[in-house]
């Protein structure tokens, strides 16, 4: 049965963020035939607007608020559930991210409605569509499926192909008022900490430093590769315990989960906890000077060697590639 899914789309540093354009796919999925309706929040939200129906959206709604500019907890549940009762929809998809993370179960219990989390694939061709996610630590999958009730799910970045991105596109964009009241907490300046670059979540190429860099500067040989290979730069707790480099690049459990194309594990062991943020990438490759390495195990490509040494002559190599 078609279905009517909301889809929000999430704005950072002023740009939508890729996984929304994934999340419309995801939707379009779910709502089998029916009606993908796209959610802005925030401040000059026509150009995003924009782009959503270009990848697919069928309508936008736009929520401009001073307030809704950064993501808060109480502000964006108010503005989600008002938006949810104008439209009454069958279906919610958010990415998971951080403030999807946070907004998502917020949102659930106020619902009263069961929730799919963090979803990596869909099955279509069934009864209803099959959502596939990750259990213990990515070890193994499992499958489920949503009979009746509110189809409610959030998914992983760069695991859900985003539509080709149709310039002709056209679909409707209507501004919507909603009450915001007795917010406990406003922002009134961002200071960011971490330095510029491409966004771990959502990046197709990392670099990752481990213990095994020894100092901040062992990062610098990393960034260097990374500059060359259009990559972010990630880390292993080991690296961020040792203040190597800030907790904002840390990779595993409770760190950052990601799934890139490719995944570079420079110095980095293999505990089960950093295994459990990337092991799902597409092409792994490990550098370590120890060949009993866990990092090995799940490694497509190894090479035991001294990355001071490895990783300058990567960066030459792929220099030659990509000029």
């Amino acid at each position: 049965m078609a279905k009517k899914i909301l889809v929000l789309g999430e704005i950072k540093d002023n740009s939508l963020r890729n996984v929304s354009f994934e999340a419309i796919t995801a939707a379009k999925k779910a709502a089998d035939g029916g009606e993908v309706v796209g959610v802005l929040f925030g401040e000059n939200l026509d150009e995003h607007a924009q782009n959503m129906i270009q990848y697919g959206a069928d309508r936008i709604l736009l929520v401009e608020r001073e307030e809704l500019a950064q993501y808060t907890t109480d502000a964006y549940s108010q503005a989600f559930l008002q938006v949810y009762e104008q439209e009454k929809p069958e279906g919610i998809v958010l990415a998971h991210t951080s403030s999807g993370k946070d907004l998502a179960p917020r949102l659930a219990a106020k619902l009263n409605t069961g929730l799919v989390s963090d979803v990596v694939a869909i099955e279509e061709g069934h009864e209803n569509p099959v959502f596939i996610r990750p259990i213990y630590s990515g070890k193994a999958f499992e499958k489920k499926t949503i009979k009746d009730g509110l189809v409610f799910l959030t998914i992983r970045p760069n695991n859900i192909a985003a539509l080709e991105n149709d310039l002709s596109r056209t679909g409707d964009v209507t501004a919507i008022d909603i009450e915001l009241k007795d917010l406990r907490t406003i922002i009134k300046e961002v200071v960011k900490k971490t330095a510029g670059g491409v966004d771990l979540a959502e990046a197709n190429i990392i670099v990752a430093g481990g213990r095994g860099v020894k100092s901040a500067e062992g990062f610098t040989p990393l960034e260097e590769l990374a500059d060359v290979l259009g990559a972010a730069v990630g880390a292993s707790r080991g690296a961020c315990d040792a203040e190597y480099c800030e907790y904002s690049l840390q990779i595993g459990q409770t760190g950052k989960v990601v799934t890139p194309d490719l995944y570079i594990a420079a110095g980095i062991s293999g505990a089960i906890q950093h295994l459990a943020g990337m092991s799902n990438a597409k092409v792994i490759v490990a550098i370590n000077k120890d060949p009993e390495a866990p990092i090995f195990d799940v490694a497509d490509y190894g090479i035991v060697g001294d990355l001071f040494e490895i990783i300058p002559m990567l960066t030459e190599e792929c220099k030659k590639v990509t000029t």
